[in-house]
């Protein structure tokens, strides 16, 4: 059966709906960042740009980084966007556009996100680099599809438990990452843990300004949990979307983060755009080397 043409959307040329995107306008190996002027920051590197669009928040640029055909796209913030993200890229590449058909083959995509986070451990210091090796899902995006074969029920009983969870909450997903990138991406000088992925900046993620919030101690809650050797190490907002509908659709996700706050000692990098450009340039290099 065709999808129908409300469920899968295409403009007038052909595109998808909110990407604004055709097949042959993105490479297999996509680097995600949140804000738009971003993507500018990761393309200015490359050798050549053979292709820009930009509808909404959502800004996309292909070309190459040395032998390398790369798109990156910025997704904006939160995991509400990630799941238009994904599944419109996956259209892309694994839906017929003609025929509204799935494909017999399909391609396995390689997504790396570059953003930034805040640490909740004291060892992890602003200006480092973090490896998720989870994304810990407390937003409810992913809770809307069968998420059965991918979470991880150990680590998520545990942190139910450890952080006394509303019931009136999302229940929590842990996913993991795709082992291929994770063991690219990591090195002796990246740090590696669970990385939570909250529905909003200020009270999803502990912070009070004049409201409060239902669990004034979530953040502590966070930086004490542990289970098997594993730790929750930061906050930010579209990990676990990016690992849940990657690890469903069959595609590889890593997410690298560039620690520029550290949440116990309060402290902020001084100089977080340069964190960010080493980043960038790690990211893309690592992904000539060995993607």
């Amino acid at each position: 059966m065709p999808i129908k043409e409300s469920e899968l959307i295409l403009n007038p040329d052909g595109s998808v709906y909110h990407l604004n995107l055709r097949p042959d306008n993105v490479a297999k190996t996509i680097i995600f960042v949140g804000d738009p002027d971003r993507v500018e920051k990761v393309t200015c590197h490359f050798d050549s740009i053979e292709f820009s669009t930009q509808k909404r928040e959502f800004k996309t640029q292909t070309g190459y980084y040395k032998t390398k055909r790369i798109t990156v796209i910025s997704t904006g913030i939160g995991s509400d966007n990630i799941d238009i993200v994904l599944n419109e890229l996956d259209a892309l590449f694994n839906i017929d556009l003609q025929t509204r058909k799935p494909k017999k083959e399909l391609t396995s995509l390689n997504i790396i996100r570059v953003g930034t986070s805040g640490s909740l451990q004291k060892e992890i210091p602003v200006n480092s680099v973090l490896v998720s090796e989870y994304g810990l899902d407390i937003n409810g995006t992913l809770q809307f599809y069968v998420t059965d074969k991918i979470s991880h029920s150990n680590i998520e009983n545990a942190f139910i438990n450890q952080t006394n969870w509303s019931k009136n909450k999302s229940n929590p997903l842990a996913i993991k990452s795709s082992e291929k990138l994770f063991k690219i991406f990591s090195n002796k000088n990246t740090y590696k843990g669970i990385t939570v992925t909250a529905n909003g900046f200020y009270g999803p993620q502990g912070r009070m300004l004049r409201l409060p919030i239902q669990d004034p101690e979530i953040n502590s809650k966070l930086e004490h949990f542990y289970f098997e050797n594993l730790k929750i190490t930061n906050l930010e907002m579209e990990t676990s979307g990016i690992y849940g509908l990657s690890a469903l659709l069959g595609h590889h996700a890593i997410s690298l983060n560039a620690i520029i706050a550290n949440r116990p000692s309060g402290t902020f990098s001084e100089n977080p755009s340069k964190v960010i450009e080493d980043l960038i340039l790690y990211a893309l290099n690592k992904i000539v080397e060995q993607i």
